[in-house]
């Protein structure tokens, strides 16, 4: 058996995919990392290692602290973490879920193919688009006229409440996790700088990571499930991947600022503060629960909007000479939340409080919580985007998620440096020239950005994605190609 170190704790190789961090010190239960052996050489430097134990030292964890191959260092829990927690006896962190509370990718596909469109699917169509959809950090829009009670309505309904003030369709909403709202939001629950911030930011994209991408479906590598989700080769789609934004950051920052001095955490020997967590029925963990979900429903309006706007942008720039220019929802899920599931668990139905960051759920054929019959038939579709100069998946879940990691998927392809060695290893220019070589045009509101998202930056999802299917996590449907991308 093959055997590392890593800071203090030992890992050990348990087959191609499976590196095993054993109880050590107060962990809880296992730690298990999820990678090919090129991914994990990375994770040894990157800290993750560390993460990952630390998470299994928390209260109430059930089954192991697990870590997809998308896996990097994040706050708290690293990107990539999840873990499940006992309903009624585990706990909730909010480093299990992330300042961006449900950053989230949605995919449309169109009616198009890109033969079809080919001239068209150009600088004048990212211009539209990133006029449409203001970008960057702290970016704002006034032209939705989002009054305190449309907000409101957003926090408890999510989605919903986008589609009934006339920003897009109601079958939409059977396209989007737990149907775009997530029970027992409480907008009581959120402080007036959370509102502050985000009345303002329903319909943006945000930086960093955040992006509109036109591409196209390069390749079909599985025809029934992708004719059942709306796939075929060539076809144009759009790809929106955003979050709570500024809302969502401070429900995180409140509940943080709170937990650190509670007096329950003090009597927990916890190796990192960054995991202060309250129980799950306590006032502090309901008060976190209510405030989180209100974030989440907050994220599903958000993408609802900016889908509306993209959809009107596509059509002025694209209709004409008889083209159907309908934008068709594929499907919408996040990838920063914390969610009540039941598993099977050694044998027995537990339901327990999953939480998952920057990894996304991957429900397979047959799951009860899966209402089209297409997704009932084959799984849900699950998005994994790579960078802006590569290639995009989607996948389908499969039954065996279920014991290997709570049924979850990967999100994306991870980063592979920081932002600041991003910076020091190129320029805007530089990554710009080699963007269009490849045939993909860019607008962003900061070079900066463009340097921190060039491609190099991310590991390949070619490789997060064949950890997924070879470990059965997931099953690869279909890889999409970037053309034109908006990044904040």
């Amino acid at each position: 058996m093959e055997t590392y170190q890593s800071g203090r704790y030992r890992v050990e190789r348990e087959g191609e995919y499976r590196y095993v961090i054993p109880r050590q010190g107060g962990m809880r239960t296992r730690g298990i990392i999820l990678a090919s052996s090129r991914i994990f050489e990375a994770v040894l430097k990157d800290g993750c290692v560390t993460q990952v134990a630390n998470v299994a030292h928390l209260p109430g964890i059930v089954g192991d602290a697990l870590a997809m191959p998308d896996i990097h260092s994040g706050y708290g829990f690293p990107i990539g973490g999840v873990a499940a927690f006992d309903a009624d006896d585990g706990v909730v962190s909010p480093g299990g879920v992330g300042y961006d509370i449900n950053c989230g990718v949605r995919l449309l596909a169109s009616r198009l193919e890109r033969d079809e469109i080919r001239d068209l699917l150009s600088d004048d169509l990212l211009d539209a688009l990133f006029s449409a959809v203001p970008a960057g950090v702290g970016s704002k829009r006034k032209d939705l006229g989002i009054s305190r009670d449309l907000m409101e309505s957003c926090l408890v309904d999510g989605a919903a409440a986008a589609v009934e003030a006339g920003f897009g369709d109601p079958a939409d909403l059977e396209r989007i996790e737990s149907q775009g709202r997530l029970e027992g939001a409480d907008p009581g629950e959120v402080s007036s700088r959370a509102w502050q911030r985000g009345i303002v930011q329903l319909g943006t994209l945000g930086s960093g990571n955040h992006f509109v991408e036109v591409g196209f479906v390069e390749r079909v590598l599985d025809q029934e499930r992708a004719s059942a989700f709306g796939l075929e080769a060539g076809q144009v789609t759009v790809m929106i991947h955003t979050g709570s934004r500024g809302f969502g950051h401070q429900v995180c920052e409140d509940a943080v600022s709170r937990l650190r001095n509670a007096t329950w955490l003090k009597s927990l020997d916890l190796p990192d503060r960054q995991l202060c967590c309250a129980p799950i029925q306590s006032k502090m963990g309901r008060s976190y629960l209510a405030g989180m979900a209100a974030a989440a429903n907050f994220a599903f309006a958000n993408r609802q909007f900016i889908t509306q706007k993209v959809r009107e942008a596509f059509n002025r720039k694209v209709r004409g000479g008889g083209r159907d220019t309908t934008l068709d929802l594929v499907y919408d899920l996040t990838h920063n939340i914390a969610k009540f599931e039941t598993h099977t668990i050694e044998g027995k139905g537990r339901r327990v409080l999953v939480h998952r960051k920057g990894a996304t759920r991957s429900f397979p054929a047959g799951h009860a919580e899966l209402t089209l019959p297409e997704f009932r038939e084959h799984g849900h579709p699950v998005l994994v985007p790579g960078d802006m100069g590569r290639c995009s998946y989607v996948l389908a879940g499969l039954a065996q998620g279920e014991a290997l990691s709570f049924c979850t998927s990967a999100h994306g392809a991870g980063r592979a440096m920081s932002r600041g060695k991003a910076k020091a290893s190129t320029t805007a220019g530089k990554v710009l020239k080699e963007l269009k070589r490849a045939r993909v045009l860019v607008r962003s509101v900061s070079k900066s950005t463009i340097v921190e998202e060039c491609p190099q930056a991310y590991k390949n999802v070619e490789d997060v994605v064949a950890v997924l299917e070879r470990t059965g996590m997931a099953r690869p449907v279909a890889r999409l190609r970037p053309l034109l991308v908006v990044k904040g």
